[in-house]
């Protein structure tokens, strides 16, 4: 065994979350050690948010070919390499990878050994021939894939978020299992790509998003060919030499070339032998507190490990957590209002604070929700791009609780609304900016605007105005 190693603060698991405490508490002079058994860059990087968006990317070009009647521009059927879209997305990664390299950590002074980290003792950790001693570990080991205990669906294979940006064969059909997200996503991706697409949820699509706009999307991917089925319950699923047969209660058979299972995620802790450690865990994740400290108070759980928000950006938010808290000792707890999520199908559904059901469950009544239609948009109305809208919901004294955006670059639009929510502003915030015209921005102005309609244009008011004509110009 090598000399054991006294860093300042231990990292473990090089994604996202790790990455950002790995080269903040680095850059801040301290002694860092990052251990990580596989890919630098985890799931986001490699098997996540950036090759799926390549492919969502690629996707929408295909589409934008069908799309030209409206424009005056004759349609065509785009002719799909799908080898070469693989390509494009493998080559997007490869552009983003050095910035999460071994190569440029170990410039910023970060020591990265690719070995696979277990507890001995509540600060002493082993990483191959390592001994690591520190008083502040950070656990960062992210989630992985998870599938549904259906019949036969170990033994006939399925492609994963993990594995399906290595398949380099058009799927003739497409099965997927999972309607969120990941699911939606996948699927829009590869019928605008050329596949038949079935996609089988055992509840609502979108389940966790607002109904009203998640219909939106739901309404659009129909209308593209996507064969979507709520409520299902998958009997068995059985290998056949095309491929694979789902057959569904009641016996419908459906037999597709490809199976995604997209139904959800469990944190990575299997190995880490926590219990040496003292550090309590659940089947959700490793258990912590308000400042993502766990059970062991010379220990952090941040990221998806500790089953709060499997989300890129929240890995980020808590990274910078534990460097406020841990490293600065200044106040620094998780705040879940602010916490915004998107789905990348075409529209983009996005949403940050309360749902139109959260905030009634908390408020009551005492609420107004405001709406603001796309095709009442005219940037909109020139791309031809009007499904969808702005939510936003508000207390009684114009305090925003929540935002939901169906639209075009919907993740990039819910960006104002989450910064006022994170800000404690007002409704009259977003009402008074000023936006360029013509822009999709300003149906957040409108939808913003509109909460004041009533007492500005009402009796009162203009009975007010009428009053102040009369007295002299001034």
């Amino acid at each position: 065994m090598n000399a054991v190693l006294t860093p300042d603060v231990c990292v473990v698991g090089g994604g996202s979350a790790g990455l950002v405490v790995a080269s903040g508490a680095a850059q801040l002079g301290l002694n860092v050690v990052l251990v990580e058994r596989a890919e630098m860059g985890g799931d986001c990087l490699n098997y996540g948010c950036v090759p799926s968006k390549a492919l969502v990317a690629a996707a929408r070009m295909a589409q934008a070919q069908r799309d030209g009647a409206a424009f005056g521009i004759a349609p065509i059927e785009p002719k799909v390499d799908f080898g070469c879209v693989m390509n494009h997305v493998h080559q997007v990664i490869a552009a983003i990878a050095p910035n999460d390299s071994v190569e440029r950590f170990g410039k910023l002074g970060v020591r990265v050994l690719k070995e696979e980290a277990r507890f001995i003792g509540r600060t002493e950790l082993h990483a191959g021939p390592h001994r690591i001693t520190s008083r502040r570990i950070v656990l960062a080991t992210g989630s992985r894939p998870t599938a549904p205990p259906i019949p036969g669906l170990a033994e006939v294979g399925y492609l994963t978020n993990e594995t399906i940006f290595t398949n380099r064969t058009l799927p003739s059909h497409l099965i997927v299992i999972g309607g969120g997200p990941i699911g939606l996503e996948m699927a829009q991706a590869h019928r605008r790509l050329g596949s038949r697409v079935t996609v089988l949820e055992v509840a609502d699509f979108l389940a966790k998003d607002d109904p009203e706009l998640a219909a939106t999307v739901v309404a659009r991917l129909k209308s593209e060919g996507v064969d979507l089925r709520s409520h299902v319950k998958i009997a068995r699923v059985d290998r056949i030499s095309s491929g694979v047969a789902v057959i569904l209660d009641g016996d419908e058979r459906l037999e597709g070339s490809h199976l995604l299972v997209a139904t959800g995620r469990a944190p990575v802790v299997e190995g880490l032998d926590l219990g040496k450690a003292g550090i309590a865990h659940t089947a959700k994740g490793i258990t912590v507190d308000a400042s993502l400290r766990t059970s062991n108070r010379n220990v952090w759980a941040i990221g998806d490990c500790n089953g709060l928000y499997a989300f890129t950006h929240m890995a980020g938010y808590e990274a910078s957590l534990f460097i406020r808290g841990a490293l600065f000792r200044a106040p620094a707890r998780l705040d879940a209002a602010i916490v915004p999520w998107a789905t990348y199908t075409d529209p983009e559904l996005a949403q940050v604070g309360l749902s139109e059901r959260q905030a009634r469950e908390k408020h009551g009544d005492a609420i107004r929700i405001l709406r603001w239609k796309l095709a009442e948009n005219d940037r909109a109305q020139t791309e031809r791009a009007t499904e969808g809208m702005v939510k936003a919901i508000t207390d009684r004294h114009g305090r925003i609780l929540g935002a939901a955006i169906a639209a075009p670059h919907a993740g990039e639009l819910i960006q104002p609304w989450c910064l006022a929510i994170a800000k404690r502003l007002k409704i009259s915030a977003l009402a008074g900016f000023v936006p360029p015209y013509p822009t999709l921005g300003e149906a957040s102005k409108r939808a913003a605007g509109s909460y004041f309609t009533e007492a500005l244009f009402g009796p009162r008011t203009r009975w007010l105005v009428r009053l102040l004509s009369r007295l002299p110009v001034w």
